[in-house]
């Protein structure tokens, strides 16, 4: 895979990331997420794969709109490095949010050439 093909692959990927956090589709979600996920989000805590699909699971993160805007994409044939910036609204729990951050997100094809995956991430304020 060539560097700008591999750059419209990400940005494939990250659209059915988005389309799966607004659906709660779980299923989808464990096949993007590697079981290797070390992510870290905006208040600064480390969570993994299971604790990311178990908050979409139980119903305790729910996304109500996901837009993304200023989108850089660095990739080759096997990594890709997304930064963008991202609107997310939606509720976590009871306490809804609104909020304005920057996301980066690695994305590693596997070695038998299947399904890419998120390695890992980064969301702070914007």
């Amino acid at each position: 895979m060539h560097n700008k093909e591999a750059q419209e692959h990400i940005i494939g990927l990250e659209e059915q990331l988005r389309l799966a956090m607004l659906t709660g589709d779980v299923e989808a979600l464990d096949r993007l997420i590697s079981p290797a996920l070390l992510f870290t989000t905006h208040m600064g805590q480390v969570i993994g794969k299971e604790q990311d699909l178990d908050m979409h699971r139980s119903g305790l993160l729910k996304f109500t709109a996901i837009a993304v805007a200023e989108r850089q994409v660095v990739a080759d044939g096997r990594l890709g490095v997304i930064s963008a910036r991202m609107s997310l609204a939606g509720s976590f729990g009871e306490s809804p949010f609104n909020l304005d951050l920057r996301c980066t997100r690695t994305w590693r094809a596997p070695d038998d050439g299947g399904q890419w995956q998120i390695l890992a991430g980064h969301m702070s304020l914007a």
